[in-house]
């Protein structure tokens, strides 16, 4: 018998089929009339930007950009703001909502009795999560665009960098989420994305730090993103944009590939 192709043992069959699309509709469906649930991520970054950005920006005055020169402090938190909101969508819609559907509600039992595969089902709800973040990166450009804190026609790309941050942290997060046993677990999510938060070159540039702390946060995923963003809003893309990319597509590829393996074990026992 000849072997299965190497993403034929990776990946379970019918991996990434249109019928992933239809699990994006049933959760659609699911929301119903309480949109407004998913923009009330849409406020937190945009508090801290007025407080932090303004405020303490009057203070701070120029911090170095991501060529060196000098940019506005509220230039500098923006977009880091922007991908801390996609980041935090995406990892609500795969750890809470995600380990309620699977452990408690159920859903994806039912799920499972249709054509729908594993795969599927991981695909789907990553799609759905990052819908969910890319509706707080649009509403939050908006804001950055109506402020005036970019420097390029560049900005425009900051939506599709937050949503490949998105498509990155979904996966990860859907994935840990497979290994949780009860609510107390998800006090380490936060023991994982609060550091992050503070520390990926969100509020101070990542020179401030020694040596050593300055390349473990240049390799961490949320720096990876903020980089990136900070790249497109303020007009500068080189070659290291490229590393971001290619980081954020490795690490939702690997999170994809281990969630779907672990959901064909947990949903067909």
């Amino acid at each position: 018998m000849t072997a299965p192709p190497i993403a034929g043992r990776i990946l379970p069959s019918r991996f990434g089929s249109r019928r992933a699309a239809l699990l994006v509709e049933r959760n659609a469906m699911a929301l119903g009339s309480n949109w407004l649930m998913i923009f009330s991520g849409f406020f937190e970054p945009l508090f801290y930007l007025l407080s932090i950005g303004f405020g303490l920006g009057g203070m701070v005055g120029d911090v170095p950009g991501p060529d060196g020169s000098p940019i506005p402090y509220a230039l500098f938190v923006a977009p880091a703001l922007l991908a801390s909101s996609s980041m935090n969508g995406a990892i609500t819609e795969c750890t809470f909502n995600f380990f309620f559907k699977l452990t408690y509600q159920k859903t994806y039992d039912a799920v499972l009795s249709t054509p729908m595969s594993p795969g599927d089902v991981a695909l789907g709800e990553i799609g759905w999560a990052i819908i969910r973040s890319t509706l707080y990166s649009v509403g939050f450009l908006a804001v950055i665009l109506l402020l005036g804190l970019y420097r390029s026609p560049l900005v425009l790309l900051a939506v599709p960098a937050a949503m490949l941050l998105s498509w990155a942290f979904a996966a990860a997060a859907l994935a840990l989420t497979t290994w949780m046993r009860g609510w107390q677990d998800f006090d380490l999510i936060f023991l994982i994305t609060l550091p992050l938060f503070l520390f990926s070159g969100t509020f101070y540039p990542v020179s401030a730090y020694p040596e050593a702390l300055r390349i473990l946060v240049e390799w961490s995923p949320l720096y990876q993103g903020v980089a990136l963003i900070r790249g497109c809003i303020s007009g500068v893309l080189d070659a290291g944009a490229l590393m971001n990319v290619a980081y954020l597509l490795a690490m939702g590829g690997i999170g994809l590939a281990v969630v779907s393996r672990r959901l064909d074990r947990l949903l067909r026992r």
